[in-house]
């Protein structure tokens, strides 16, 4: 049933569902699409971008630095994170499932491994890495409710 159910999703591409009506902060529904993004941004702004708790002042120094490698992942370690990823999940913003990566580890952690050292190499990460992809799952109550 999952080969089904994986297949079918691959061939419908990438079907979203139509955004809801949300409120505004003063409680007046949004429908239009562009101001309802602006709220969202609006609410995980604000959500997201919390003053930092720690007192910085309170954390004691490490009596002595630890030994750490920082030199550029080897292909051993790329092999093992790929070992390491689990199957099932979903592909990320590539579409690249779990499974393909590790179809021929080897072979992945070679390529892998070239644009890791060009990265590195280069101290320039892609601007694609920086961007991150937030999805809205709501709890219970008034979906049109940012806070839900």
């Amino acid at each position: 049933m999952r080969p089904l159910y994986d297949t079918t999703k691959k061939l419908s591409g990438n079907h979203h569902k139509p955004e809801r009506p949300v409120k505004s902060k003063e409680g007046e529904v949004i429908t239009n699409i562009e101001e309802q993004r602006n709220r969202w941004v609006e609410h995980f702004k604000g959500l997201l971008n919390q003053p930092a708790s720690l007192n910085p002042l309170n954390i004691e120094a490490a009596p002595t630095d630890p030994a750490i490698n920082v030199g550029p992942p080897t292909i051993e370690e790329i092999s093992m994170a790929i070992r390491q990823i689990k199957n099932g999940k979903a592909a990320g913003p590539d579409n690249i499932p779990a499974e393909a990566l590790k179809a021929d580890v080897a072979a992945t952690a070679r390529i892998l491994h070239i644009l890791f050292d060009k990265i590195w190499d280069e101290e320039q990460v892609p601007k694609d890495w920086k961007e991150g992809l937030l999805i809205k799952i709501p709890k219970k109550g008034g979906l049109s409710n940012c806070d839900n």
